[in-house]
């Protein structure tokens, strides 16, 4: 198994506001995000289930219409094809999300 420090991954604008950090694994991809205040992920949805951690800050975010206010260490599981959408409306945050399975279509784009 090899050893990868996702801190020292460099970071790259992927969205306006969302500076991520990818890492793929054979059945998951890991995401470290930070978000500039304001930061706005429009509503999508995706056949991959995404676990949610806020490790940092505050995150509003709306889930197959139900509207959640997240603080550091919650944790929210999004099942595959939920809409879901968010905003950094409280500052600058940092979020883990863990794709099941892999997010082909990040690793194409982003590596």
């Amino acid at each position: 198994m090899e050893l990868t420090n996702l801190f020292d991954l460099p970071a790259r604008e992927l969205m306006p506001g969302f500076w991520g950090k990818l890492l793929h694994t054979e059945h998951i991809t890991l995401g470290l995000w930070e978000l500039t205040p304001g930061a706005v992920l429009p509503e999508h949805a995706h056949p991959h289930e995404q676990t949610t951690h806020l490790l940092e800050g505050e995150f509003e975010m709306t889930i197959g219409g139900q509207p959640r206010h997240l603080r550091a260490g919650d944790v929210v599981v999004i099942p595959g094809q939920v809409p879901h959408s968010g905003r950094a409306a409280f500052g600058p945050c940092k979020i883990l999300d863990v794709f099941s399975p892999v997010r082909e279509d990040y690793k194409e784009k982003w590596g």
